[in-house]
C-alpha cells in the first residue's frame, strides 16, 4: 500500500508519481497561475518525482528530480502537487 501526500511534506529521498497537481476546487488567480506554472515546468500527473535536497533553515527551498531534470521549489509551492509516495526499497 502507498501513501498519498502533498510534496512539501517529503523528506530528503523520498520517492513518487505525481497523481494532482494544483487543488481543483480553488479558483484564485495566484492559485491558478502557481499551477499553470508548475505544470510549464514538467509537474505533470504522472511524472516520477525524488526529493534530492532540502534547505538548511525551515528545510525551505527543496530541490527535487522531476523525471530526468532537477528544480527547486519552495514548500508552499509543493504544497500543491499531490505524490504517490513509493515504499523504500
Amino acid at each position: 500500500m502507498s501513501d498519498i501526500i502533498k510534496l512539501s511534506q517529503a523528506r530528503r529521498g523520498d520517492r513518487g508519481v505525481i497523481v494532482q497537481v494544483g487543488d481543483h476546487s480553488h479558483h484564485d488567480e495566484h492559485e491558478l497561475e502557481l499551477e499553470r506554472r508548475l505544470l510549464e515546468l514538467g509537474f505533470v500527473e504522472g511524472a516520477r518525482v525524488e526529493l534530492l535536497h532540502q534547505g538548511l533553515f525551515g528545510r525551505d527551498p527543496i530541490a527535487m528530480k522531476v523525471d530526468d531534470m532537477r528544480v527547486a521549489l519552495r514548500r508552499h509551492e509543493a504544497a500543491s502537487l499531490i505524490v504517490r509516495m513509493e515504499p523504500v526499497a
